[in-house]
């Protein structure tokens, strides 16, 4: 089993920055993309970026300019710089792993993290 751990959450007040970290942990061969996700309060979770074992990234529109993704892929990790920070960005950020090869087994497996929460308000 792979786990992945987030950290870096907390409260920011609008034009601020955090930053998100989450390391995946486990009997891993690779992992092809990683990403973050979010989801605010009777809303339905949605991607905010990805990133690609080759550093290709995408972007939600509501995020480009603002978040930056990168990976660290000797560590199994992923980041997300969150830079000019609105109230509206405020959710639950969940860390994603997406087609992670594991040693022992035949077919690979997505994977989440509990998430981490990010509250912007003055």
């Amino acid at each position: 089993q792979v786990q992945l751990v987030e950290s870096g959450g907390g409260l920011v007040q609008p034009g601020g920055s955090l930053r998100l970290s989450c390391a995946a942990s486990g009997s891993i061969f690779s992992i092809d993309a990683m990403g973050w996700y979010r989801q605010a309060p009777g809303k339905q979770r949605e991607l905010v970026a990805t990133i690609t074992s080759g550093r290709s990234t995408i972007y939600a529109d509501s995020v480009k300019g603002r978040f930056t993704i990168s990976r660290d892929n000797a560590k199994n990790s992923v980041f997300l710089q969150m830079n000019s920070l609105k109230s509206e960005d405020t959710a639950v950020y969940y860390c994603n792993a997406e087609r992670v090869r594991e040693l022992g087994r035949l077919v690979w497996h997505n994977y989440w993290g509990q998430g981490t929460q990010v509250t912007v308000s003055s």
